[in-house]
């Protein structure tokens, strides 16, 4: 029988773009016998035709109208790889609304957006499908929302940005400070000439969202994800942190307590022996704790060219096996998956270990006052550690017991308030330890 001939319009044909389309057209011939249809790659929206894509596309490929790929009636899957939102939003509802499955690159969009979307898809009867929009060439959508779906997912954890990522590590390997390391990754091309979106949380922040919508079956968007970013980190801090037998790392975490979702992402020390630790550079982890399954960890480059469009192609071929069986669109499990209603949780009512870093006046006295006012907002302290002594002042390293985020915050504001705390330095929260 002849294979069906499936027709693919790009929305922008930067980095992601062109690594779908070498993809498509490397081999045509094995993706042919994986989804049983010929991919064609016809025409790419872009905003400069003069611009070198560093990719060898046919006269007539790249066009700067979108009527030409929106409204074109055989193109049947659009890849959306624009970047930003308000062009990217408009241009994927059109191709949603005209009945065309899109597949999007987009964390940004999809974040934001995505319940708009998903309303265009179910009412058009087209899909909409994200594995690349978190964790690049990872596969962590399709496992959620299809191989575990047994499970009751308890927990996502992960490292979901590689710039952050590889400061960090650059840090912990003792070359330098957060600017040193900083300055380094721009240097490598793993952070932008405006690194703000990295390391404040930003980035990290759209994944979560994305990944705890998928994972607890309920709308989580970015505004509601707590994000502190890496910038106030020191030398000090992961030298500390390796004392008590940790590093440092950004985590986006996303948890079900009590019927509701806890979302933040945020420096944290992990134990050297948690899985996560060992992830280093630029590299991406995602941790999923389901209540069949135990723990597992998806682990790979979560950026670039070649390793986001495997994500993108993989999600082509799946939409394009369903047309090929006959079964249409919008029927993939892949789809809109929030059905459910639950909170967010208030970040002042998630529990967690804290790590502060305080210079305070040597001399008697002090200690028991800084207890004091630890244990009037109820947190209790596991250690408290002197570190080095400052002319006058002594620089002291206090770790906390899980508590209650508000109590310990305010802890921490009547700390600054005290005449005998010189300085309240660091602030970092602690997970994965056991504690007695």
């Amino acid at each position: 029988m002849e294979a069906k001939v499936l027709r693919v319009g790009f929305l922008g044909f930067g980095t992601v773009g062109r690594g779908a389309y070498k993809l498509l057209t490397r081999s045509p011939e094995t993706l042919t016998r994986r989804c049983g249809a010929v991919l064609v790659p016809v025409r790419a929206l872009v905003r400069d035709l003069s611009k070198d894509r560093g990719a060898d596309v046919p006269p007539g490929f790249l066009t700067t109208d979108p009527a030409a790929v929106l409204e074109d009636p055989e193109i049947d899957i659009v890849i959306e790889a624009m970047g930003g939102v308000t062009a990217a939003l408009k241009y994927s509802l059109g191709a949603l609304r005209a009945g065309k499955n899109v597949v999007s690159a987009n964390k940004d969009l999809i974040a934001e957006h995505g319940q708009e979307l998903f309303a265009a898809a179910e009412s058009s009867g087209a899909d909409l499908l994200f594995e690349a929009s978190v964790g690049g060439g990872i596969p962590i959508i399709r496992p959620l929302k299809q191989c575990l779906v047994g499970n009751h997912i308890d927990e996502v954890m992960g490292i979901v940005n590689g710039t952050t990522n590889y400061i960090l590590t650059k840090m912990n390997a003792g070359n330098g400070g957060f600017g040193a390391a900083l300055a380094e990754a721009q240097r490598m091309g793993y952070a932008e000439a405006d690194p703000s979106s990295d390391v404040d949380g930003l980035d990290a922040a759209r994944k979560v969202a994305i990944l705890a919508s998928v994972a607890f079956t309920s709308r989580v968007t970015f505004d509601h994800v707590y994000r502190e970013g890496i910038a106030k980190v020191t030398a000090e801090d992961v030298k500390y942190a390796r004392e008590l037998g940790g590093t440092i790392k950004l985590l986006a975490i996303a948890r079900e307590v009590d019927g509701a979702v806890e979302v933040r992402v945020h420096p944290a020390i992990i134990p050297q022996t948690h899985p996560l630790a060992g992830v280093g550079g630029v590299f991406n982890a995602i941790f999923v704790k389901g209540d069949a399954v135990g723990d597992l960890m998806f682990y790979g480059r979560g950026a670039g060219e070649l390793p986001t469009a495997s994500a993108v192609v993989g999600d082509v071929v799946e939409v394009a096996r369903r047309l090929v069986s006959g079964n249409g669109s919008g029927n993939s499990g892949l789809s809109c998956t929030c059905y459910d209603e639950k909170p967010i949780r208030r970040m002042n009512d998630v529990h967690t270990q804290f790590y502060v870093r305080m210079v305070v006046a040597d001399r008697p006295g002090v200690l028991a006052s800084i207890a004091s006012i630890f244990g009037a907002q109820r947190v209790s302290i596991a250690s408290v550690i002197q570190k080095r002594k400052l002319e006058n002042d002594a620089e002291l390293v206090v770790v906390t017991h899980p508590v209650r985020e508000g109590d310990a915050q305010e802890a921490i504001r009547q700390l600054r308030l005290l005449e005998a705390v010189t300085e309240v330095a660091s602030v970092i929260r602690v997970e994965g330890f056991a504690t007695a």
